[in-house]
């Protein structure tokens, strides 16, 4: 346990210009990989009919092209200096990796909310995502340069101040420290801000577990509830949609419960004991795969439909967990358990996590880990904000980020004084984002060309979809 006292540590964050002076952070280095190499690496072990589907998300555009390439970012940041102060980072903290949820308390709160990449890495990669993702996003938008910088200013400057007043928390005082919808309402900025929050906290409160059974299931002639496929975002692992291929350890199994039943009771004993009481209350109904986001099409993702003796649902959602693109980039000891992984970072790093929250193995030693699925989820539409909302939201992000790394890293103070009071750190931040953003464009017209001459395979949901139309 550290007895420095605050002088010193501040004095510590300070020495780290010496080493990796803040202007310099401006860099991205000599780049030089290929894209398309990294990015097949990234697909080995996924569903392998998913691949095209993943390829296809992402060839949207460039900001969905950014989305499902961190491996690209990561590999990129390991070419330049860090500072060495390291910590569990989100590894992924683009800024549609944020969003609301309820707390346990049902208290609607902003936060992160994507942990898949989460690993021990330097903060400031966190925070070289997030401004990259700004300004390819306000490109993306048709927004001006002026826009974009001032979005990044406004992330930087806001987790730069946000980070200070980190420093003077107590420990437990930082730990219940949460982001709620109803101080994001006083902190906004604009009426127009403020209306667009508490309509949200409204879409949120009716996205619950019961509206979505009537809506994804219905009773078979036995009275158990089945999941509705809807390939190739939904279906049956051993149905007539399944994209499995038939030589696959799941598809040989030939039973969903075969499948679900070891890895669930292997889940169960990693919650404490009231939550493993809890679920004693529901039971399996039907499971099915699901297709998520960009960058996580292809792995393993499952939602397994369960009821209380009151027929009411919970729905639960089994994810893949592969190894970190930072942990491949940045050298940290290995992780015993992937799924372990997610689950320790995302409850180091949120304010409230999902009671539900757990980890286990499955077939072939794939690791996952399980969360509620949707429960008063919320996440932000971005075409739907001018630019005053989206620098607002900018603003929430950097905030959020802020927390996450004061409360994982125990160092608000060292960043604190590192990063300093002035703008030289935000305005190298704005150099590195501009930069890497016409880096994210190369890349993807890379990515375009290649699947255009046949090189790689691209398919939209749609024409996916148009394969199981009679």
């Amino acid at each position: 346990m550290s007895t420095s006292t605050m002088a010193e540590r501040e004095a510590a964050g300070r020495a780290v210009r010496e080493r990796v002076k803040r202007s310099g952070h401006k860099q991205i280095g000599e780049l030089r990989r290929d894209p398309l190499e990294l990015l097949q690496q990234n697909s080995d072990g996924r569903v392998p009919n998913l691949v095209p589907l993943r390829y296809g998300r992402m060839i949207v555009s460039p900001f969905t092209f950014f989305r499902g390439s961190a491996i690209l970012q990561a590999h990129d940041l390991s070419l330049v200096p860090n500072t060495g102060m390291v910590m569990d980072i989100c590894g992924d903290g683009h800024l549609m990796n944020f969003g609301g949820f309820a707390t346990p308390e049902r208290q609607l709160v902003f936060d992160l909310n994507d942990f898949d990449e989460v690993a021990p890495g330097p903060w400031e990669w966190d925070l070289k995502r997030l401004t990259a993702s700004l300004v390819v996003a306000a490109r993306h938008m048709r927004y001006s340069r002026g826009v974009a910088e001032s979005l990044v200013m406004a992330a930087v400057t806001t987790y730069r101040d946000r980070m200070r007043q980190y420093a003077e928390f107590g420990a437990l005082d930082l730990w219940y420290d949460k982001i709620t919808f109803d101080r994001m309402v006083e902190s906004a900025l604009t009426p127009e801000g403020r209306r667009m929050i508490r309509r949200g906290m409204e879409k949120a409160a009716g996205r619950t577990h019961e509206s979505m059974l009537e809506r994804l299931a219905a009773r078979d002639g036995a009275g158990h509830w089945t999941i509705r496929d809807a390939p190739p975002a939904l279906f049956h692992v051993h149905g007539a949609n399944t994209l499995f291929e038939q030589e696959d350890d799941w598809f040989g199994m030939g039973d969903w419960r075969q499948l679900i039943e070891p890895m669930y009771d292997a889940y169960r004993k990693t919650l404490v004991q009231d939550r493993r009481e809890l679920l004693e209350h529901f039971a399996l109904q039907d499971l099915v795969f699901k297709v998520v986001g960009v960058g996580s099409v292809g792995t393993r993702c499952l939602v397994a439909l369960l009821t209380d003796h009151h027929d009411k649902p919970l729905f639960l959602q089994i994810k893949e967990a592969r190894r970190s693109v930072i942990q491949q980039f940045f050298k940290s000891p290995a992780f015993k358990h992937e799924g372990a992984r997610v689950v320790q970072g995302q409850r180091l790093l949120q304010a409230a996590s999902d009671i539900f929250l757990g980890w286990s193995a499955g077939p072939s030693g794939r690791h996952f880990y399980f969360r509620q699925l949707r429960d008063m989820k919320l996440s932000v539409e971005l075409e739907l904000l001018d630019s005053t909302l989206l620098e607002g939201y900018a603003r929430l992000c950097g905030w959020a980020m802020a927390r996450a790394h004061a409360k994982s890293g125990n160092t608000a103070v060292e960043i604190g004084a590192y990063i300093g009071r002035n703008d030289q750190f935000a305005e190298a931040l704005v150099g590195y984002a501009f930069a890497y953003a016409d880096q994210v464009e190369q890349d993807y017209d890379i990515f375009l060309k290649a699947a255009r001459s046949g090189k790689i395979v691209a398919r939209s949901d749609e024409d996916m979809a148009a394969d199981f139309r009679v």
